[in-house]
């Protein structure tokens, strides 16, 4: 697709949105040991500017016939959000790209680990929110976000490794996980109760959705019947067919949970008055990965309490 560019808030390293093999996007005077330039260069180079970023991309969307993509880490929104509301509020088609989307990004702490930002993302109308569970729902979304050409899309992506669900083989329980194609639905069934009559739904969006589909393993082997639903984007979702809706979130099982390291403002439209959530609901800390979700509650155990809660309620 060489009509697609774009680069990063000096963050290249680390956001990973270097195209390989491209040049960047500077003279060729300015050529470096590590950037080649070239005036027709598919790599830009914003330096550490999110605002001025977010709004290079704005402009560069505005004029059409390519498309564009910036990244930072997800914590930077806020630089930025100015431009990304304009983007919103024009229907221009600009991509954002927000790594590093919780705190398990690790050791540097609460200043860098986002807590409410992915809710107050959400909160921006027109945007897209997309926060894909693994490598196969990222190549969906991105084909998605790029067929979308009315409006802007942030997508969130972790730090850590990621497992690839296995959407072939069945699993302990004997289901076929869905496949990775409904991404563009925004939320899907992606492992259905073994009985096909949920007792409770686990509702989850990006690295937390392993552990809901960990605690669905505890849940039904003490019987309790679990779905899965992963919804990396509940935009889009929304503008799914009422039909389809209730057919992923059918309104007679009333026990839900929802599953995200971050605020759990937003998901009581999804999870219901008999629903619980699985969040984080203050300032993060510098540690590792495994310890902060430990401490904070990011864990099987507490999904799975949760769901026990929510069916006590009913």
């Amino acid at each position: 697709m060489p009509e697609l560019w774009g680069g990063s808030a000096d963050l290249a390293e680390s956001n990973l949105t270097t195209i390989n093999g491209s040049k960047s996007f500077v003279p060729e005077q300015w050529s470096t040991h590590e950037w080649s330039g070239n005036k027709y260069g598919r790599v830009l180079h914003f330096g550490i500017r999110e605002h001025a970023m977010g709004s290079i991309l704005n402009g560069i969307a505005l004029h059409g016939n390519t498309r564009v993509f910036g990244g930072t880490f997800l914590i930077f929104s806020d630089y930025m959000r100015p431009a990304v509301r304009l983007a919103a509020l024009m229907g221009v088609p600009s991509i954002f790209v927000w790594t590093h989307d919780s705190v398990a990004l690790g050791e540097d702490g609460p200043t860098h680990q986002p807590i409410e930002q992915i809710a107050s993302l959400r909160a921006i109308p027109n945007l897209d929110m997309v926060r894909p569970a693994d490598a196969n729902e990222t190549s969906y979304a991105w084909k998605t976000i790029l067929e979308r050409r009315n409006n802007p899309a942030g997508i969130a992506l972790s730090r850590q490794n990621l497992p690839v669900f296995n959407r072939s083989d069945a699993d302990a329980t004997g289901v076929v996980y869905g496949a990775a194609k409904h991404t563009e639905k925004g939320a899907y069934v992606l492992a259905e109760a073994a009985n096909g009559k949920p007792d409770v739904i686990l509702i989850a969006t990006g690295s937390e959705v392993q552990l809901a589909v960990s605690a669905r393993l505890e849940l039904e082997a003490a019987g309790i019947a679990t779905r899965v639903v992963s919804a990396p984007c509940v935009e889009w979702f929304d503008e799914q067919s009422a039909e389809y809706r209730e057919s992923v979130l059918p309104a007679s099982v009333k026990a839900r949970v929802s599953v995200e390291a971050g605020l759990s403002l937003g998901w009581s439209k999804y999870v219901g008055g008999f629903g619980e959530s699985v969040s984080i609901e203050h300032f993060g800390a510098s540690a590792d990965y495994a310890t902060l979700f430990r401490e904070f509650g990011m864990t099987v155990e507490n999904v799975v309490s949760a769901a026990k809660t929510s069916l006590a309620k009913i």
